[in-house]
């Protein structure tokens, strides 16, 4: 394995998506509502037990919706082991999702490329122009890079 000490943290957003797909449109907005207690919980014990209940609740009418909870819960719950600072940064894939985006946009226009360096070429100049817009700090950085320290402080390198 090439990084054994990897922890996965599903999306939060796309499983919340992936469920929804088996509710009927008409109880989306209440099945998300009670959705929020679990993954907003600020322990793993408090999200099962919100988790049991929204179960309670949902669990005879869309029970492929939540069995895929329960199915992918180790990979939901990975982010209680930290503080919510860190559970933020882990949560919110914005920043991703919209580098993704302008990446997909300079090449789904094109059918074909000369050759892999010309892609290679398109998705560099991209990435720089991309990269030349970060202009805003991460709110609460100081913060947050005290807390990586604490949990990742012999993988977390520092320059000063």
């Amino acid at each position: 394995m090439a990084f054994p000490t990897t922890e996965v943290q599903r999306c939060i957003i796309h499983q919340i998506r992936s469920s929804t797909r088996y509710v009927s449109y008409k109880d989306v907005k209440q099945f998300t509502a009670d959705l929020k207690p679990v993954y907003k919980a600020s322990t793993e014990e408090t999200a099962l037990s919100a988790l049991d209940e929204f179960e309670a609740k949902w669990g005879g009418k869309y029970p492929l919706a939540v069995k895929s909870w329960r199915v992918n819960w180790n990979e939901l719950s990975t982010m209680f082991k930290y503080s919510p600072e860190i559970r933020k940064l882990i949560y919110t894939t914005n920043a991703i999702e919209n580098f993704n985006r302008q990446l997909r946009k300079v090449t789904k226009t094109k059918s074909a490329f000369v050759s892999d360096d010309a892609l290679m070429k398109i998705l560099y100049l991209t990435t720089m122009s991309i990269v030349d817009k970060w202009t805003m700090p991460i709110k609460d950085w100081g913060s947050i890079l005290g807390n990586l320290l604490i949990f990742f402080g012999d993988r977390v390198k520092i320059t000063l």
